[in-house]
């Protein structure tokens, strides 16, 4: 199971010329193949007159799911280098999206293949990268005499508050590492003086 992973910082733009002919990156994070697949039909309709709408993306934090498209250009020359390209900046969660413009210059399969490739480096070095960690889900009940500095302090030793309801008590919904959940809980149950109350739940990414 990963731990963590990377993945674009934001959706963004990038565009080079090689040879009269315009490459321009469209990078988005994704969280589903469908979600990929829109993008792709998206930028596709932004670019009608393209000679060449180009994609790549991987899903999963474990890149379960790789899928490459050359859109009509030399079989390997586009998709395939763009997809290694996220591969080898370990991105995740993202599709790229290369559009092209001919400028009337024939680039050859080798250049071809070092401008959808790179223009994918590019535009990951000009959107960024982020990394999500792996947590546990963990809810607190607390009561409401506690539950304002309970957040404080949570809030203050860098913990992520995902959501906090009140009713006849509070509950403090939060992320946690695994590896420190035997910790936070001893904190908790000194912090509370006993009364707070720690449920686990399932996995998330943040």
């Amino acid at each position: 199971m990963q731990e963590q992973y990377r993945t674009v910082a934001r959706a963004g733009v990038h565009e080079t010329e090689i040879n009269r002919s315009r490459f321009i990156c469209a990078l988005a994070p994704v969280a589903t193949e469908e979600e990929a697949q829109e993008f792709v039909a998206r930028v596709r309709k932004a670019h009608p007159t393209a000679t060449h709408n180009c994609f790549a993306y991987v899903i999963g934090a474990d890149a379960s799911v790789q899928k490459a498209s050359d859109d009509g250009e030399p079989g390997g020359t586009a998709g395939a280098p763009m997809l290694q390209m996220l591969m080898r900046r370990e991105v995740r969660y993202t599709a790229a999206v290369v559009t092209r413009y001919y400028g009337g210059v024939k680039l050859g399969a080798g250049g071809l293949i070092r401008a959808y490739g790179g223009v994918v480096g590019e535009a990951l070095d000009a959107v960024g990268t982020l990394t999500r960690q792996r947590f546990r889900l963990a809810t607190v009940t607390v009561d409401h005499q506690r539950a304002g500095r309970l957040e404080n302090d949570l809030r203050a030793t860098g913990r992520v508050v995902r959501d906090v309801r009140y009713a006849e008590a509070v509950t403090i919904e939060i992320g946690l590492p695994d590896s420190e959940v035997p910790a936070f809980r001893a904190w908790l149950a000194d912090t509370t003086a006993g009364t707070a109350v720690l449920e686990l739940g399932g996995e998330a990414f943040a």
